[in-house]
């Protein structure tokens, strides 16, 4: 995959994008979450219904954003796990500073008991998790009985900026080689180098690659939806999914 290679390649991405910045985000957000709620836009207003009064674990919860909204909306206790430096220290003191640390608490992984939380959330984590049907046996263990799994990420990896920061304009990640890619985020502010894009995180999730890592996990799908691309919804369909979805998103529970 990737058929622009070598130095020319890497000097190109460069001079096209020479801080890493990618044009479909403004300032780091997608324009669909802009000054809105994110568990709100992906999972509509019942979320906050599914977690009032419940043990809720935010799998994979960045700087902690998700864990103080869940909070402020009456949920009784809120873990957030979150493994990557920088935001783990952020994600502290965003609930030191809001006053929250009575009833939310971050930690780097998990190795407390089994059974702990009626709901665990999953936002735009599982193209990024390097072994995700791992993860999915730790939600599983994480659950009390009845217990169920949100899920929702995105752009999978054939979406036009399913490369994420590699996807410097459409398609970017599939067109240039993955070593030209790599080497190139290497040399972006803060970056440090990377020899794939398993090691920079990104696991090149698909809708089809989801689908099959649940079947093969200990939980079923309740409700999923591929949510289409805005302007691709009139070509959208089984065959043309990979490369006309949005965002994936599901329920999942554990199997009878």
């Amino acid at each position: 995959m990737g058929i622009v290679g070598g130095a020319a390649a890497v000097q190109l991405l460069k001079t096209i994008s020479p801080v890493g910045q990618s044009s479909w985000m403004v300032e780091g957000i997608p324009p669909a979450y802009q000054n809105r709620s994110k568990l709100e836009v992906l999972f509509g207003p019942r979320i906050w219904n599914d977690v009032k009064d419940k043990v809720v674990v935010d799998f994979g919860c960045g700087e902690a954003h998700e864990v103080v909204e869940i909070a402020d909306h009456g949920a009784r206790r809120v873990i957030g796990i979150e493994n990557y430096p920088p935001w783990f220290a952020s994600a502290n003191e965003r609930l030191r500073a809001r006053g929250l640390t009575d009833r939310c608490a971050i930690v780097e992984q998990w190795d407390g008991p089994d059974g702990v939380a009626d709901v665990i959330v999953c936002l735009d984590s599982f193209e990024h998790f390097e072994r995700p049907a791992d993860i999915l046996r730790l939600m599983h263990r994480l659950l009390k009985p009845g217990g169920s799994v949100e899920v929702a990420f995105g752009p999978p990896w054939y979406h036009p900026y399913g490369g994420h920061l590699f996807s410097v304009f459409p398609y970017a990640h599939l067109l240039f080689s993955e070593r030209a890619l790599v080497t190139w985020r290497g040399t972006l502010p803060g970056k440090e180098p990377k020899t794939s894009f398993l090691d920079a995180g990104l696991n090149k999730m698909t809708v089809r690659r989801f689908e099959q890592i649940v079947r093969e996990s200990p939980f079923r799908f309740t409700r999923f939806e591929a949510v289409p691309i805005r302007k691709l919804r009139p070509v959208a369909n089984r065959l043309s999914r990979e490369f006309t979805t949005s965002i994936v998103r599901c329920r999942l529970e554990p199997r009878p």
